[in-house]
């Protein structure tokens, strides 16, 4: 099944983001259907903060090298393409399509989403000269970063439809938890709904009677990951080899097993 049909059910699509080659193994190893990245621990696993930092070549290089371990259909987080220019957006997601990955997350943030039209537009006729199919995750911020208190559905339904008029393949609306709020974005708008994890967000059997069909790991996994190392490492220099630094951990034969298999 390919990654656009992975988005029309009946099952659940889960996302466990992704940072490098690395975790992209550990991920898939759990039998996946689909990889996609966090552009926060890319960022971060390259040494820049997230939030359109990251050089556009390096993150493609990066692709590569997942790209090359993958063995399932690959999306990459663009964030928002990393140009207010919707021709210089185009340019940069066929980089990442020629990198490997057959999606991408694209974001509205705080700009105007007559913005995010543009660029999908621009990739989209980018994409159709290539010959290539690149299924477009238009992420909107209106919870995210609180744009619209009080009416959040309303607005999130009026930039999903002139998303979707645009040419994207999905909507993704990061921070809803509300069951009744989730509801209305599945029967609001014509895109396959996909949220974010959250402490309170609905189980996974529960999102999948609501009619959501895409649910993200977003930057939690790196997020854990930096944690129990960051943990580890100060209970190291803390008090040498505790147990701080070992439980919990995964056996060297079995990580370096996994990579191993992953060559071939």
């Amino acid at each position: 099944m390919n990654f656009r049909q992975l988005h029309q059910g009946p099952v659940l699509l889960k996302i466990a983001n992704v940072w490098d080659a690395g975790s992209a193994v550990l991920v898939q190893a759990l039998g996946v259907p689909a990889l996609a990245t966090t552009s926060a621990g890319l960022a971060w696993a390259l040494g820049y903060p997230d939030g359109n930092h990251l050089p556009v070549d390096e993150h493609a290089a990066a692709l590569r090298r997942i790209a090359r371990v993958a063995r399932v259909p690959l999306s990459a987080d663009s964030e928002a393409g990393y140009s207010d220019d919707p021709a210089v957006v185009a340019d940069n997601v066929l980089k990442f399509a020629e990198a490997g990955a057959v999606g991408i997350n694209l974001e509205d943030g705080a700009g105007a989403p007559a913005l995010l039209c543009r660029k999908i537009e621009a990739i989209k006729a980018a994409a159709a000269r290539a010959g290539v199919d690149i299924f477009i995750n238009a992420r909107c911020d209106v919870w995210l970063k609180n744009l619209a208190p009080g009416r959040a559905v309303e607005e999130v339904l009026l930039r999903a439809r002139d998303y979707a008029a645009a040419g994207a393949d999905g909507l993704f609306a990061p921070g809803v938890t509300a069951v009744a709020d989730i509801e209305a974005l599945v029967g609001g708008q014509p895109l396959p709904l996909n949220v974010m994890a959250r402490p309170v967000l609905p189980g996974l059997d529960e999102l999948q009677r609501l009619g959501v069909r895409r649910i993200s790991a977003g930057s939690a996994l790196a997020e854990a990951a930096w944690g129990r190392a960051q943990r580890a490492a100060t209970s190291f220099l803390e008090h040498g080899a505790g147990a701080e630094l070992f439980d919990g951990a995964a056996p060297y034969p079995q990580i370096n097993g996994a990579l191993a298999s992953a060559q071939g």
